[in-house]
């Protein structure tokens, strides 16, 4: 149906329920003569009269108040979708979903979105970790959450946490059998953990820096993992060196089951980000989310 043919039965159904010209004319903001236009022209169109007037009075035919129940169903349902879609924009509430890694869900979304969840019921967010990349716009994501080094230039990119830096630690034990490396090249003669990432492609390649000077090892061993909890219990076992973010490390080593090794070729790097396609209108909840992730520090 031609949108104009929308326009008369939304007149249409003004005039039917307001029984009066005049009323319904003030009510859509158009003259009466205009409404009387219109609908004269839904009627011809149908060839059927729809609305017996008088001079006093407006009332809907057998066949006007047939049309005016189904077409008032129609337009009250849309008038109430697009009520509660503006209820969405205004109020946090729907579902955000969030592609991210693992560490990232555990060390910065969930500790930041909890409570603002408590505090809004109807939110809900759908955290989906993976290692690899996603595409966010095909997968229907909102957001993602990735590296700042890793994040793609046509994104819109939000810092959500400290810089990072990455630790090679191994047990007491591995390292009295097998001496501790002093440059990233001496990891050719130990047996190093070695994780698999989607991401990568492959095995992850180790990275190091010192003096300006980067390093990328590939290094050999007995267990390969694609989850840095399994290769931290490898390397608390005693079976080799696992390379792993330094706040997962730092409390094994505190507690000596770990002994950190190269540190001095472990510099910082760009953190957490938070990225999504595009500055169009967000719902207030995505705002919500954006704000309470927001690094400060």
């Amino acid at each position: 149906m031609a949108r104009n043919n929308f326009n008369d039965l939304l007149a249409f159904r003004a005039v039917a329920t307001e029984r009066s010209f005049t009323r319904a004319a003030a009510q859509m903001g158009v003259s009466t003569s205009a409404l009387s236009h219109a609908i004269r022209g839904l009627e011809e169109r149908l060839g059927i009269r729809l609305l017996n007037r008088t001079t006093r009075s407006v009332v809907p035919t057998e066949a006007g108040d047939r049309l005016l129940q189904s077409v008032g169903a129609l337009f009250d349902g849309v008038e109430a979708e697009l009520a509660s879609l503006s209820e969405l924009r205004d109020k946090p509430s729907g579902t955000i979903r969030v592609t991210t890694s693992a560490h990232a869900a555990k060390t910065i979304l969930e500790p930041a979105l909890i409570p603002i969840l408590m505090d809004y019921p109807d939110l809900k967010i759908e955290l989906s970790a993976d290692a690899g990349f996603v595409d966010i716009v095909a997968e229907r994501f909102d957001a993602g959450v990735r590296l700042g080094e890793t994040v793609a230039q046509d994104m819109i990119a939000v810092r959500i946490g400290p810089d990072l830096r990455m630790a090679a630690a191994a047990s007491p034990a591995y390292l009295t059998r097998r001496g501790s490396p002093h440059t990233p090249h001496d990891l050719s003669r130990h047996n190093c953990i070695n994780l698999r990432f989607p991401t990568y492609g492959g095995l992850y390649a180790w990275e190091f820096e010192k003096d300006g000077r980067a390093l990328i090892v590939r290094v050999d061993g007995q267990m390969i993992v694609n989850d840095t909890a399994l290769a931290l219990e490898a390397a608390v076992a005693g079976l080799g060196i696992a390379y792993i973010t330094e706040d997962q490390v730092l409390p094994l080593i505190a507690e000596g089951q770990l002994v950190r090794v190269l540190e001095d070729w472990c510099p910082p790097f760009p953190g957490y980000y938070l990225y999504f396609p595009s500055r169009r209108q967000h719902s207030s909840g995505f705002s919500l989310m954006v704000e309470a992730l927001r690094f400060r520090g």
